[in-house]
């Protein structure tokens, strides 16, 4: 999740972004196990989909500025996991349910073919977790800034938080990153933030579901974390990592992940970029996804 405090200047929104937002994403939900699922969806239904899946405590929202530069190559599709964003709460969360969401999302969204998946953070656990269960069913996965093992990034600051707010601007003003980073583009935050919140009788509230963060989540376990560990080296479909420098993975896990990941796909860098490329790097972050879907859809 991103939050921040609200800033007394403005700061001009860029051309890129703009034009981005301009491209409205079409909103609908669906239904898997009995749990509603709010989707965001750009480009023609005939194109590839690539599913776009966000980070714990984070929403489709996201994307909003990072979608639209796939809409002429792809079915771009982002969905709410539930107990986030507009997706409705469940009794319990695992990463097996929110993987079955995952492969729910392009038959739902009209489109057909074998996906390709982006997870950030908790979204790229889904993603590997998608992968080792129905691995001949997707085209490839990119995983960044996920930790190969530790509680969910999220969950110190996330877990548990209740608290309702009298005004929206006073939400706003306690919306920070999740782990914290350095830099954070203003207008972006202001975009993410105004989609992560929603009135209530009660006061304005964040929208995810703070049980999100559960026993299910946390990879403490020898097996568990072998599991994780082996995942990226068994699954049968491609994978991409996506490495943030000023993020969380540690140069000493990094040199891990290449190792497991060897020749099977690339692992790249991105310079300077804090664990959420969307907020600090974004074009940066849309060009390697580029780069990475280009390169597999010739070879």
């Amino acid at each position: 999740m991103f939050g921040r405090s609200r800033r007394t200047e403005t700061e001009c929104q860029p051309s890129w972004f703009i034009s981005a937002l301009d491209q409205k994403p079409a909103h609908f939900d669906i239904e898997v196990e009995g749990c509603r699922v709010h989707l965001r969806a750009w480009g023609d239904v005939n194109r590839p989909p690539l599913v776009l899946v966000h980070g714990g405590g984070a929403h489709s929202g996201w994307w909003d500025h990072i979608g639209p530069f796939f809409s002429s190559t792809h079915r771009v599709i982002a969905l709410d996991l539930s107990g986030h964003g507009d997706s409705d709460y469940r009794a319990s969360y695992d990463l097996g349910v929110w993987a079955r969401e995952v492969l729910a999302v392009p038959a739902a969204a009209g489109t057909s073919g074998r996906p390709s998946i982006v997870g950030h953070s908790l979204g790229g656990w889904v993603a590997g977790t998608a992968a080792r269960i129905f691995g001949t069913q997707i085209d490839s996965i990119v995983v960044i800034d996920s930790p190969l093992r530790q509680r969910a990034p999220e969950e110190a600051r996330l877990s548990g938080r209740k608290r309702r707010y009298r005004t929206r601007d006073e939400i706003i003003a306690r919306f920070r990153a999740v782990p914290r980073q350095a830099v954070t583009l203003p207008y972006i935050a202001d975009h993410i933030a105004l989609e992560s919140i929603r009135k209530t009788f009660a006061g304005w509230v964040w929208k995810f579901d703070p049980r999100i963060f559960g026993e299910n989540l946390d990879p403490e376990t020898p097996s568990e974390q072998e599991l994780l560990e082996d995942m990226m080296a068994q699954m049968p479909c491609r994978i991409g990592y996506l490495r943030c420098a000023a993020g969380l993975v540690s140069p000493a896990m990094a040199d891990q992940i290449r190792s497991i990941l060897q020749l099977r796909g690339p692992f790249i860098e991105l310079a300077e970029a804090g664990h959420h490329p969307m907020l600090d790097q974004p074009l940066p972050l849309v060009a390697a996804l580029r780069t990475l879907l280009e390169f597999w859809s010739i070879t």
